[in-house]
């Protein structure tokens, strides 16, 4: 087999990654894709940043023994812990991360008042606040971390009480301050939109 067939690896905690997947599998539907859930350290939200690192060093290598040519890290909590350590480490490979889409909610908002839904992990990051200085200046970013929803997608829990309590308790405060424009800063959350 020659390179250019080996695989692009993609990962995420659990199946929100499926998100991007499907994306890359629309846009290079040639490639040879290889899909890892680390459905047993799920949600990576709050967990420490030590062991997300390790777990995205695993999974690399995981990925590297099966050949992949480049590795889309498909979970914003892990390129925000993992990604300039995972480049360090393995500097032949291209890594590819995700980031909460802050620039496109800029363009998008009229009230300049923008929401985003993430995990802890996230918005307490370097990387977030790297990608709010470059990109949300001229507004007002309100990051709201929302533990719970990534295991409610796990389990497919998509509906009912359990839920939306916690879309509730979420997004209440930030329609309160006048957000117009909501950023999905998990793929878990990305994976619903897409079903």
């Amino acid at each position: 087999m020659g390179y250019n067939n080996f695989p692009i690896g993609v990962f995420d905690s659990g199946i929100g990654g499926l998100s991007v997947f499907r994306l890359i599998r629309s846009d290079l539907f040639n490639e040879n894709l290889l899909y890892v859930a680390d459905s047993g350290y799920l949600p990576y939200g709050n967990k420490p940043i030590e062991l997300i690192i390790d777990r995205c060093v695993a999974i690399t290598e995981f990925l590297l023994e099966h050949r992949a040519k480049a590795v889309v890290i498909a979970c914003n909590t892990a390129t925000a812990a993992a990604i300039t350590d995972l480049r360090r480490r393995f500097s032949n490979i291209l890594f590819i991360g995700i980031e909460p889409p802050l620039k496109p909610a800029v363009v998008q908002t009229r009230t300049g008042v923008i929401g985003i839904l993430a995990t802890g992990n996230t918005v307490l990051s370097n990387k977030f606040a790297e990608l709010r200085q470059q990109y949300g200046q001229h507004c007002q970013v309100l990051a709201q971390a929302c533990p719970g929803l990534a295991e409610c997608v796990e389990r497919g829990e998509l509906s009912g009480a359990d839920v939306n309590a916690l879309l509730e308790r979420y997004l209440g405060p930030l329609l309160e301050q006048g957000v117009d424009t909501l950023v999905l800063g998990c793929t878990c959350l990305l994976y619903t939109s897409t079903l």
